[in-house]
Order: structure tokens, then sequence, then C-alpha cells
């Protein structure tokens, strides 16, 4: 139980030691990788008006300045032009350095990553103890100058004049403070800089630490307290530069071994595998749920702290600020999409327990293809480039588009369920129930959101998408439910029912043509909304993918079911029917579903089956299932002369005595291939 607390503990910090380097893209995300909005602005050229694009650092430049002062043409702007997009093209670069850095950080190995939180602490150690020491100095000559008759805090020490060493607004006390918190600071620093540890440079380190709170005591010239601060910073730099230097080799072979692995892993399984194992170490979906839960942490703090008691505050405009900032970038958007994917697997979990399913892959498909969806319909809609009223609206429709996707995956659950209850005459009642149960659900709530959508907004291209998706589950069901009734009503009967497939046939392919025209409908729908409303590269793609995968394949799919049907009924047509004495005389079952035959089509193999299970089985092969010989054959009449030229008359011969023999004994005959017929030619030769 500890190891498995232990290492539940490790991945949980590894988890986390991955979270803040998605707040550094985050943040450049934010500001738009160091790009500035452009501004309009008005340009007098040769006394008339022209219409420019200027970044934001020059419009500042420009305020106030109007054509008829005419001062615009004073300003050299082709100068400041080419200066701000030089200086904006710099911090481009710094911001992309910063990302990829980043990204780096991320994709480390743990161990890897725990030596680079130790750099990292080290440093900011320095940092603050740099802060804390200029802010000490600056108490101690500010006290300095603002008393003339004031005394060094080693004169009042050895005065013994304690009151006035902790006077509160002396600065005795901040020296003091200043004095444990740099003791601390250093012990971190010794206690995790990865340079060589050798006892000199350890003790020159605590020194270096505290060397401003020990000048601070003693009555030393303003000029050197003012230094103090930088000076003592100077060697735990130095000690993290060599670190830096010490380990560039090491840091470059391990970058070239990851490449090296990566490169062998592709040439070896392919990149999809290289994804999958990458996304499995990293724990990508659970980084990216922590992150976004704690970027809507910070914003709920910093809500509840400027706004809370306000007569505006509630705690609808909160979750509605939430909902508008958790998607303003991209790593955002990631971020939600992982808690989206993480709430639509336990939904599909719930489903499941209602249908007492145990099934883990449905459910883990669910939250993965939810997922998707949702960042694709995420990107196509432009989300993160909206303004903030727009994008909420965008989001909620967002939502609802999902909402009826996942309506669609759940009908996937339920449906082969049903499929089984009925054709396996399972007679447990309470599965049944609970099966009939999530139908009535998928036909009751989506009549319901289309009855709501449609009295409270008017008519749109969003508003048909959903509609078209919510009509489309609804069919869906309906047609499971037919065919789940039927198998249910053949269960009953005693008899074979041999119209049973071509209802079945007839009642998917009624369910299938709806879904392809509800597939053609929303390709123009999309098409009209590429035009029309809001176009995008990932829109084109996206519409191109669901008109080959949605359209054509279906549609090819579906022809050649159609074809394959209407020749395997040709082929069954031109078979003779057998009689009913032929029948009673028999008095078998069929050979491929093992039911009495009331009605039966006999093979040029002289074998009987029911004419819908030989249907069936002409889907897969035009060969007998019982002797492999070829059940349909359109022979040309030169083919017959020959067949019927190359048997001799002692062969003819044989024919007829063997199915005479056949006959004597009650047995159908299997043709030329049958194992028997060697044998019975064999007793004809004996018997002349």
């Amino acid at each position: 139980m500890l190891t498995t607390i232990r290492n539940k503990a490790l991945n949980f910090a590894d988890v986390v030691m991955r979270v803040p380097p998605l707040f550094i893209i985050d943040e450049l995300l934010r500001i738009g990788l160091g790009l500035p909005g452009e501004n309009i602005v008005l340009e007098d050229v040769n006394n008339e008006f022209k219409v420019v694009s200027v970044p934001d650092s020059i419009v500042g430049s420009l305020v106030g300045i109007t054509p008829e002062v005419g001062l615009l043409h004073q300003l050299n702007l082709s100068q400041h032009i080419y200066q701000s997009y030089l200086l904006t093209l710099f911090k481009f670069i710094l911001c992309c350095l910063a990302c990829e850095a980043a990204l780096c950080g991320i994709m480390l190995q743990k161990k890897h990553l725990v030596v680079v939180y130790l750099y990292l602490i080290s440093v900011g150690v320095i940092f603050v103890s740099y802060w804390s020491n200029v802010s000490t100095m600056k108490a101690v000559i500010w006290y300095a100058t603002a008393n003339e008759t004031a005394t060094s805090i080693l004169d009042d020490v050895l005065c013994l004049d304690i009151p006035k060493v902790l006077n509160p607004d002396g600065p005795g006390v901040v020296v003091i403070r200043n004095y444990i918190l740099q003791c601390t600071l250093a012990l971190i620093f010794c206690y995790v800089h990865l340079a060589p540890r050798f006892s000199i440079i350890q003790k020159s380190l605590v020194f270096s630490f505290m060397a401003p709170s020990i000048f601070a005591v003693l009555p030393i010239p303003i000029t050197v307290l003012n230094h103090a601060p930088v000076f003592a910073t100077l060697l735990p730099l130095a000690v993290s530069k060599f670190v830096i230097w010490y380990n560039s080799v090491a840091m470059g072979r391990i970058i070239y071994s990851g490449y090296q692995h990566a490169r062998t892993f592709i040439s070896s399984y392919g990149l999809s595998a290289l994804v999958e194992a990458e996304w499995s170490r990293l724990n990508v979906p659970c980084v990216l749920r922590i992150f976004w839960m704690l970027r809507v942490g910070e914003q709920v703090i910093q809500i509840m702290g400027n706004h809370y008691g306000e007569d505006t505050f509630t705690y609808y405009v909160m979750v509605r600020t939430l909902l508008i900032n958790g998607c303003e970038t991209l790593t955002a958007v990631l971020g939600m999409t992982s808690v989206i994917s993480f709430i639509c697997h336990y939904i599909g979990c719930f489903f499941q327990w209602i249908l007492l399913n145990d099934d883990e892959e449905d459910s883990k498909s669910i939250g993965t293809v939810s997922a998707i969806l949702f960042y694709i319909l995420a990107l196509q809609t432009g989300l993160t480039s909206l303004d903030r009223e727009m994008r909420l609206v965008r989001l909620c429709r967002n939502f609802c588009l999902l909402f009826t996707a996942l309506l669609h995956f759940v009908h996937n659950i339920v449906n082969p369920l049903l499929m089984s209850l009925s054709a396996s005459h399972n007679p447990a009642l309470h599965r049944h129930f609970r099966a009939l149960l999530v139908c009535a659900f998928l036909i009751m709530f989506p009549v319901y959101l289309l009855v709501l959508l449609w009295s409270q907004y008017s008519v749109s291209t969003w508003l048909l998408a959903v509609s078209a998706f919510s009509i489309e589950v609804i069919v869906k069901v309906l047609v499971s439910l037919a065919i789940y009734s039927l198998f249910l009503y053949d269960a009953c009967r005693h008899t074979f029912w041999e119209q049973l497939d071509d209802y079945v046939y007839y009642i998917r392919a009624f369910g299938n043509t709806v879904e392809f025209a509800f597939g053609i409908f929303l390709f123009f729908n999309g098409l009209w909304i590429l035009v029309y409303e809001s176009g995008g590269l990932i829109r084109a793609v996206m519409m191109c993918v669901h008109a080959y995968f949605n359209i054509w394949c279906e549609a090819k799919a579906g022809w050649s079911v159609f074809m394959k049907r209407r020749t395997a009924v040709n082929k069954i047509n031109s078979l003779p029917e057998a009689r009913t004495e032929q029948l009673m005389q028999l008095d078998d079952v069929c050979a491929i579903c093992y039911q009495e035959m009331s009605s039966a089509k006999i093979t040029r193999c002289n074998h009987y089956f029911h004419g819908v299970c030989l249907r069936k089985w002409l889907y897969v092969q035009d060969r007998c299932p019982l002797c492999h010989d070829i059940l349909y054959k359109v022979d040309s009449p030169q083919d017959s002369k020959d067949n019927v030229s190359a048997l001799t008359d002692q062969e003819r011969r044989n024919e007829d005595e063997i199915d005479e023999l056949y006959q004597n004994q009650g047995l159908q005959r299997n043709g030329l291939r049958s194992p028997n017929y060697r044998r019975y030619v064999e007793q004809l030769n004996e018997d002349r």
C-alpha cells in the first residue's frame, strides 16, 4: 500500500512539474507573441488623406497630431515604423524561443525536469535575495539621511540601547528580518545549487548572502551600502553561470539522444506510435486538466478579491467571466478540452452503468472523440479570436453541438446491446427495461431541445445543424427499436421467418438513407457558412473530410451493399424452388441456419437451403457451404458443348447410376467433388 501511495505521489509530482511551462506558453499567447495590434491612422500624403495601419507603439507618438496642424510631416513616420517593426520582430523571436524552451521543458524526462527546477529555484533564490537586500538598504539609508543624529545599529547594540534597536520604526527590525531571510535563502541555495560543493565555496556563498545585512549594522558609508546588494549577488550568479557552462555538453547530449530516440522509434514503429507513447508518458490530458483548473482558480480568487460585495457581483457573472476567459488562448482551449473529455468520459460511464455494460473502451472512446470534436469546433469557429461577448455565444453553441454528438455516442453504446438482447432471446427483463429507458431518453431529450431552440432563436445555420443532428439521432434510435421489435417477434415464432432479413434490410436502408441525406444537408450548410459567414482553412479542410468520409465513402459502401444484394437476389431467383414432396422426402434442416425448411432452393450440386440463408451466404462467396462447388455459373453455349463432349459414355452411365443409388438410399448427392463419388464408382465397376 505504501508503494502504491508513493507511486501515485511521484506521478502527481511529475504532472505538476509539467504545468508551469504551460502557464508560460499561455501568457505568451495572451500577449500575441509580442506582435502589436493594428490601429488605423490618417496620413497626409500630398494633401490627401490615406488610411494606414501602424503598430500600437507609434500611436502614442501620434496622439494630438492632426493633418491640419502640419506636424505629421515633421515626424519621420517611415523611420518610426521601421524601428518599431524591428523591435516587434525582436520581441516575436524572443517569445518564440521562450515557447520552444517551455515545450522542451514539458517534453523532458522526470529526472531532467527535477534538475531544471532545482536550477530555477537557485536562480530565483538569488533574485529574492537581491530584492530583499535592496529593500533593506533603502530603509537603512532613508533612516540615516532622515535623522542627522542617528547612530549605527552596532553603536546602539554596544550601548545596550535595546529599545532603540527593536524600535518598529527604526532600521533594526528590518535588518534582523532580512538577516533571518538571508540565512534561510543561503541554506536553500547551498542545498539546491548544482555546482561542485567545495567547502570554501559553500562558506563564501553563505557570507555573500548575509554580507549586506552585516554591512547595514556597521557604520559604513552610504555609497558602500548602495552597492552592497549588487556585490552580494556576484558569487551566486557566477556559480549559476558555471552550472550552465559546466553542463552545456551534457545538455547537448540529452537533446541529441532524445532526437535519436525519436528517429529510431519512428523508423521502427511509425510516427503515430511515437505520439501515442509520448502522450502516455507525459500524461497530457491530466497535465492540461490541472493547468486549466489552476488557471480558473487563479481567476476566481482575482474576481472574488476585486468585485466581491459589489451590487453588480453575482455568481452568474463570475461563471460567465470564467467561461469567457477559459478559452481566450489555444492552451486554455486545450485545457478546457481536457476537462470536457473528463466529463464526457464519466457521462459515458453513467450510461454504461445504467445499461450494465462493463466495456471500458466505449467510455474512453466517448471522452476522446468528444475532446477532438470540441477542439475542432473551437478551431474552425475561431473561438480565441472573437471578442468577449461573441466568444461566449459561440462557446455555448459549440457545447450544444457537442451534446447532440454525445447523444450519437450513447446510441452507439445502446444499439449493439439492443441487438444482442433481442437476438440472444435474453430473458433478463431488467436489462431490456434499462436499454429501452435509455432509448426513450435519446428520443425525448432531442425533441425537447428542438422545441426549446426553435421557440427561442430564429433560423440560422447553427440552429439547422443542431436540428439535423437531433433529428438524425431520433431516426437512428427509431430504426434500432424497429429492428429490436422484429427480432423479438421472430423469437416468439415457432417457425422460420424467411422475410425477416428483407424487413431488416429495408429498415436499415431507410435509416442509412436519412443519415446520408442529412450528411449532404450538413455539407451544404457548412458550405454556406464558409462562403457567407465565417470562412477559414480549418473549416474548409473539415468540409473536405466530411465530404469524403461521410458522403463519398458512405455512398460507395451503400451502393456496394445494394449491388451485392441485387446480384444475390438474381442468383437465388435463378435457382429452382424445392417442391413440397422433395422437402418431405428430404426431411432435413437448412445447413446454414439449422432451422426446418418449409421452402428451399436447390443448388446445382443438389443441396437444399433456405433462400434467404443462401442469399446471405452469397454475400461472402459463390460456393456451396457443404461441398464448395460453384453455386451459380452462367455457361456459354460453347462451354456447355465442350463439357458435354468431354464426358465419355461410360462417365455418363456412371453419373446416371450414381444418381439412382442416391435416390434409392434417400440421400442428397454432393456433386462430382463428393468423397462418396469414388466409392460408388468402384462399387459399380465391381457389380459389372
